[in-house]
């Protein structure tokens, strides 16, 4: 593993552990309240005892959808088909000047209207929605695009 990567791994390993203990207090907490047997405390506990579920739900989808990220982008840029921003003007804060994310963003929707079942042109229309600032609409096409990849995989 690159050190480039080495570094995020090891911080997201981190929190994952650090919640992972978290959750096994509250659970902890929540059992208890349900043993002390008075309504109010076992009410209590079960909402309590949610909380550790859904964060591990949570932390699980996450790393999920990162994962299938990451084997997204590895795979674009194997097949050379990465979206090059390296020429567009930049913002002083390093992001695609907005007017350049618009002209990116129409042009890769082009192509995707004529492939709109392929999970490239998805991948790259989720890219240059991200570029655009439509973080909402990149997320969603980013799913849909790891949806595509995985059915493509398996056939």
């Amino acid at each position: 593993m690159s050190r480039q990567f080495a570094v995020p791994v090891a911080v997201t390993a981190a929190f994952v552990v650090a919640l992972l203990f978290y959750f096994v207090l509250i659970g902890r907490a929540a059992i208890e309240l349900i043993q002390d047997g008075r309504v109010v405390s076992v009410v209590l506990g079960i909402a309590i005892l949610i909380l550790p579920l859904v964060g591990v739900w949570i932390v699980y989808a996450t790393l999920r959808a990162g994962l299938d990220h990451q084997r997204l982008a590895r795979r674009i840029g194997e097949e050379g088909l990465d979206l090059d921003v390296s020429e567009l003007p930049k913002r002083p804060s390093g992001r695609v000047d907005r007017a350049a994310a618009d002209e990116l963003f129409a042009q890769v929707k082009a192509e995707w209207e004529t492939d709109p079942d392929n999970w490239r042109s998805s991948y790259r229309l989720a890219r240059a929605y991200d570029y655009a600032g439509d973080r909402g609409r990149a997320r969603d096409t980013m799913r849909r695009a790891v949806r595509l990849e995985k059915l493509e995989r398996s056939t």
